[in-house]
Protein backbone atom coordinates (compact mmCIF):
# COMPACT_ATOMS: atom_id res chain seq x y z
CA UNK A 1 0.00 0.00 0.00
CA UNK A 2 1.36 3.41 -0.98
CA UNK A 3 1.52 6.02 1.81
CA UNK A 4 2.48 9.65 1.38
CA UNK A 5 5.19 10.99 3.66
CA UNK A 6 5.49 14.78 3.84
CA UNK A 7 8.86 15.47 5.45
CA UNK A 8 10.31 18.77 6.58
CA UNK A 9 13.58 19.42 4.80
CA UNK A 10 16.18 22.03 5.68
CA UNK A 11 19.88 22.38 5.06
CA UNK A 12 20.83 25.71 6.66
CA UNK A 13 23.93 25.93 4.48
CA UNK A 14 21.83 25.92 1.28
CA UNK A 15 18.17 26.63 2.10
CA UNK A 16 16.82 30.05 3.02
CA UNK A 17 13.93 28.43 4.89
CA UNK A 18 12.55 24.94 5.59
CA UNK A 19 10.25 23.30 3.07
CA UNK A 20 8.10 20.18 2.86
CA UNK A 21 8.91 17.37 0.46
CA UNK A 22 6.58 14.51 -0.39
CA UNK A 23 7.55 10.89 -0.96
CA UNK A 24 5.51 7.83 -1.84
CA UNK A 25 6.41 4.95 0.44
CA UNK A 26 5.46 1.35 -0.19
CA UNK A 27 4.13 0.52 3.28
CA UNK A 28 3.79 -2.99 4.68
CA UNK A 29 2.09 -4.37 7.75
CA UNK A 30 4.03 -3.50 10.88
CA UNK A 31 6.07 -0.73 9.28
CA UNK A 32 7.04 2.10 11.61
CA UNK A 33 7.58 5.72 10.66
CA UNK A 34 11.31 5.22 11.21
CA UNK A 35 11.29 2.33 8.75
CA UNK A 36 9.42 4.57 6.34
CA UNK A 37 12.20 7.15 6.62
CA UNK A 38 14.75 4.41 5.94
CA UNK A 39 12.77 3.46 2.84
CA UNK A 40 12.98 7.07 1.65
CA UNK A 41 16.68 7.39 2.42
CA UNK A 42 17.71 4.10 0.83
CA UNK A 43 15.42 4.04 -2.20
CA UNK A 44 14.25 7.55 -2.97
CA UNK A 45 16.45 10.25 -1.48
CA UNK A 46 19.79 9.46 0.20
CA UNK A 47 20.17 13.09 1.29
CA UNK A 48 17.44 12.80 3.95
CA UNK A 49 18.92 13.22 7.46
CA UNK A 50 17.47 11.89 10.71
CA UNK A 51 18.70 10.33 13.95
CA UNK A 52 18.22 6.76 15.10
CA UNK A 53 20.00 4.18 17.20
CA UNK A 54 18.45 1.14 18.85
CA UNK A 55 15.09 0.90 17.02
CA UNK A 56 13.74 -0.62 20.23
CA UNK A 57 12.06 2.36 21.90
CA UNK A 58 14.64 2.63 24.66
CA UNK A 59 17.24 5.12 23.39
CA UNK A 60 15.08 8.08 22.39
CA UNK A 61 17.26 9.01 19.40
CA UNK A 62 14.45 9.04 16.85
CA UNK A 63 12.21 11.54 18.63
CA UNK A 64 10.40 13.71 16.08
CA UNK A 65 7.08 15.40 15.45
CA UNK A 66 4.71 13.08 13.60
CA UNK A 67 1.31 14.38 12.52
CA UNK A 68 1.52 17.23 15.00
CA UNK A 69 2.59 15.18 18.01
CA UNK A 70 6.06 14.44 19.39
CA UNK A 71 6.72 10.70 19.23
CA UNK A 72 9.40 8.08 18.71
CA UNK A 73 9.64 7.15 15.04
CA UNK A 74 10.65 3.60 15.93
CA UNK A 75 7.44 2.81 17.80
CA UNK A 76 4.91 4.76 15.75
CA UNK A 77 3.09 2.44 13.38
CA UNK A 78 2.35 3.79 9.91
CA UNK A 79 -1.00 1.97 10.03
CA UNK A 80 -2.04 4.00 13.09
CA UNK A 81 -1.79 7.29 11.18
CA UNK A 82 -4.51 8.59 8.89
CA UNK A 83 -3.92 10.45 5.64
CA UNK A 84 -0.61 12.08 4.81
CA UNK A 85 2.14 11.30 7.31
CA UNK A 86 3.72 14.62 8.21
CA UNK A 87 7.16 14.42 9.81
CA UNK A 88 8.94 17.43 11.30
CA UNK A 89 11.86 17.94 13.71
CA UNK A 90 11.19 18.55 17.41
CA UNK A 91 10.17 22.10 18.22
CA UNK A 92 12.16 24.63 20.31
CA UNK A 93 15.46 23.35 18.93
CA UNK A 94 17.78 24.69 16.25
CA UNK A 95 17.56 22.51 13.13
CA UNK A 96 20.94 21.22 12.01
CA UNK A 97 19.53 19.44 8.98
CA UNK A 98 16.11 18.02 8.10
CA UNK A 99 14.92 16.09 11.20
CA UNK A 100 18.19 16.48 13.13
CA UNK A 101 18.16 19.14 15.85
CA UNK A 102 20.89 20.58 18.05
CA UNK A 103 20.57 19.19 21.58
CA UNK A 104 23.48 21.02 23.21
CA UNK A 105 21.19 23.22 25.31
CA UNK A 106 19.13 20.24 26.40
CA UNK A 107 22.23 18.37 27.59
CA UNK A 108 23.69 21.46 29.27
CA UNK A 109 20.55 21.80 31.40
CA UNK A 110 20.65 18.08 32.14
CA UNK A 111 24.26 18.34 33.34
CA UNK A 112 23.35 21.37 35.45
CA UNK A 113 21.11 19.32 37.76
CA UNK A 114 23.94 16.84 38.47
CA UNK A 115 22.11 13.74 37.13
CA UNK A 116 24.05 11.14 39.06
CA UNK A 117 24.16 9.61 42.52
CA UNK A 118 26.01 11.67 45.15
CA UNK A 119 26.62 9.28 48.08
CA UNK A 120 27.98 9.94 51.54
CA UNK A 121 30.87 7.49 51.31
CA UNK A 122 33.35 5.91 48.93
CA UNK A 123 32.09 3.09 46.69
CA UNK A 124 31.63 -0.21 48.56
CA UNK A 125 33.26 -3.45 47.44
CA UNK A 126 30.12 -4.66 45.63
CA UNK A 127 27.12 -2.32 45.58
CA UNK A 128 25.13 0.20 47.56
CA UNK A 129 22.24 -1.79 48.97
CA UNK A 130 18.69 -0.56 48.80
CA UNK A 131 15.56 -2.23 50.13
CA UNK A 132 12.55 -2.91 47.84
CA UNK A 133 10.66 -0.22 49.75
CA UNK A 134 13.43 2.31 49.18
CA UNK A 135 13.56 1.44 45.49
CA UNK A 136 9.80 1.72 45.36
CA UNK A 137 9.98 5.38 46.35
CA UNK A 138 11.93 6.11 43.17
CA UNK A 139 9.09 4.62 41.14
CA UNK A 140 9.15 5.21 37.41
CA UNK A 141 11.13 8.47 37.64
CA UNK A 142 14.21 6.44 36.69
CA UNK A 143 12.66 5.31 33.39
CA UNK A 144 13.29 8.49 31.38
CA UNK A 145 15.12 7.74 28.10
CA UNK A 146 16.08 11.40 27.45
CA UNK A 147 14.37 11.54 24.08
CA UNK A 148 13.61 15.28 24.56
CA UNK A 149 10.01 14.85 23.40
CA UNK A 150 8.88 16.62 26.58
CA UNK A 151 11.36 19.45 26.11
CA UNK A 152 10.21 19.97 22.53
CA UNK A 153 6.54 20.11 23.49
CA UNK A 154 6.80 22.28 26.62
CA UNK A 155 5.42 25.78 26.07
CA UNK A 156 7.88 27.23 28.57
CA UNK A 157 11.05 25.87 26.91
CA UNK A 158 9.87 27.60 23.74
CA UNK A 159 9.84 31.01 25.44
CA UNK A 160 12.45 30.74 28.20
CA UNK A 161 15.85 29.55 27.03
CA UNK A 162 17.07 29.30 30.65
CA UNK A 163 14.25 27.06 31.85
CA UNK A 164 15.70 23.73 33.00
CA UNK A 165 12.90 21.82 31.33
CA UNK A 166 10.82 18.78 32.25
CA UNK A 167 13.48 16.10 31.62
CA UNK A 168 16.10 17.73 33.86
CA UNK A 169 13.54 18.42 36.59
CA UNK A 170 12.24 14.85 36.46
CA UNK A 171 15.82 13.61 36.88
CA UNK A 172 16.26 15.88 39.91
CA UNK A 173 13.19 14.33 41.53
CA UNK A 174 14.52 10.86 40.74
CA UNK A 175 17.61 11.45 42.91
CA UNK A 176 15.71 13.31 45.62
CA UNK A 177 13.74 10.07 46.07
CA UNK A 178 16.88 7.90 46.20
CA UNK A 179 17.78 6.75 49.72
CA UNK A 180 21.46 6.45 48.74
CA UNK A 181 21.79 10.11 47.72
CA UNK A 182 22.78 12.81 50.23
CA UNK A 183 22.72 15.91 48.02
CA UNK A 184 19.06 16.75 48.47
CA UNK A 185 19.61 20.31 49.70
CA UNK A 186 21.95 21.07 46.82
CA UNK A 187 19.55 19.59 44.27
CA UNK A 188 16.67 21.67 45.59
CA UNK A 189 18.83 24.78 45.51
CA UNK A 190 19.62 24.20 41.82
CA UNK A 191 15.97 23.91 40.78
CA UNK A 192 14.55 26.54 43.17
CA UNK A 193 14.16 29.60 40.96
CA UNK A 194 12.28 31.33 38.18
CA UNK A 195 13.94 29.07 35.61
CA UNK A 196 13.32 25.93 37.67
CA UNK A 197 10.33 24.33 39.35
CA UNK A 198 8.42 27.60 39.72
CA UNK A 199 8.39 28.26 35.96
CA UNK A 200 6.25 25.24 35.07
CA UNK A 201 2.69 26.15 34.00
CA UNK A 202 1.33 22.61 34.64
CA UNK A 203 -0.11 22.33 31.13
CA UNK A 204 0.90 18.63 31.10
CA UNK A 205 2.16 18.70 27.51
CA UNK A 206 5.34 16.93 28.68
CA UNK A 207 3.32 14.11 30.18
CA UNK A 208 1.13 13.89 27.07
CA UNK A 209 4.05 13.10 24.73
CA UNK A 210 6.26 10.95 26.99
CA UNK A 211 6.79 7.53 25.33
CA UNK A 212 7.28 5.98 28.77
CA UNK A 213 4.13 7.60 30.21
CA UNK A 214 6.08 9.48 32.86
CA UNK A 215 4.87 12.66 34.53
CA UNK A 216 7.52 15.37 34.90
CA UNK A 217 4.74 17.70 36.04
CA UNK A 218 4.00 15.47 39.04
CA UNK A 219 7.69 15.48 39.94
CA UNK A 220 7.77 19.27 39.71
CA UNK A 221 4.73 19.57 41.97
CA UNK A 222 6.28 17.15 44.48
CA UNK A 223 9.47 19.23 44.58
CA UNK A 224 7.46 22.39 45.12
CA UNK A 225 5.72 20.75 48.09
CA UNK A 226 9.06 19.53 49.41
CA UNK A 227 10.52 23.01 49.26
CA UNK A 228 7.45 24.63 50.88
CA UNK A 229 7.64 22.12 53.75
CA UNK A 230 11.36 22.76 54.14
CA UNK A 231 10.84 26.48 54.33
CA UNK A 232 8.09 25.95 56.89
CA UNK A 233 10.35 23.77 59.03
CA UNK A 234 13.11 26.37 58.75
CA UNK A 235 10.71 29.06 59.95
CA UNK A 236 10.83 31.01 56.71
Amino acid sequence: MERTFRVMRCDPEKDKKPYLQEYQVSARDGMTVLEGLFYIQRRLDPSLAFRFSCRGSVCGSCAMNINGRNRLGCETQVSSLKGVIKVRPLGHFKVLRDLVVELDGFWEKYRRVRPYLIPSSLPPEKERLQSPEERGRIGDTADCILCANCHGSCTVTGTDSEYLGPAALLKTDRFLRDSRDVAGDERIRIVDGVHGIWRCHTILSCQDVCPKELSPTSSIMDMRKRLVRKRGNDGR
